[in-house]
């Protein structure tokens, strides 16, 4: 081997290195990154057209048990995940397993400083078909109706300014 290949091959180990070390102190399990889309090059968006879904989860990490979508959020986490959170997570879940064929046995929901891992069972993916159709009912009646009454999440809301349900 050329000194030019051994320098390669101590710099691809150390990268190697330095990647699951970042990984690993980011909360993420090991494995390959199959795709990430936090900020390099986007990762390919995955489509599932029978139930009108399209997305591309944060990071897409290869494991022995499969495929497990991460999903990273920016706050500090909260006694269990949000529900919206949970069922963000099922539709990456349900993406990767009708767009790549492969079934996702978990995910994972990342914050600032836990890891939460949610088991994609039946119950998660008929409880996020529900919540799919009826979405898709109520575009269809051409309104939804705000669902909460949390004064903070309706002032962060980028729909507040023409909303006429907005909470103060």
């Amino acid at each position: 081997m050329t000194l030019t290949g051994l320098l390669l091959l101590v710099l691809a180990v150390f990268l190697g290195g330095i990647g699951w070390l970042l990984r690993r102190m980011a909360g993420l399990p090991g494995g390959a990154v199959v795709a990430e889309d936090l900020g390099g090059r986007p990762a390919p968006v995955l489509r599932a057209p029978r139930y009108g879904l399209s997305g591309r989860p944060d990071v897409l990490i290869r494991r022995p048990e499969g495929l497990i979508p991460v999903e990273v959020k920016s706050g500090s986490a909260p006694a269990r995940p949000y529900d919206s959170h949970r069922l963000q997570l099922a539709a990456y879940c349900l993406l990767v397993e009708e767009a790549l064929g492969e079934r996702p046995p978990y995910g994972l929901i990342r914050y600032r400083d836990r890891t939460f891992r949610v088991d994609y069972t039946e119950a998660l993916r008929e409880e996020l078909l529900g919540v799919l159709e009826a979405m898709r009912r109520d575009l269809a009646w051409g309104e939804a109706h705000r669902s909460h009454a949390i004064p903070a999440r309706c002032r962060a809301c980028g729909f507040r300014s023409i909303c006429e349900e907005a909470l103060e």
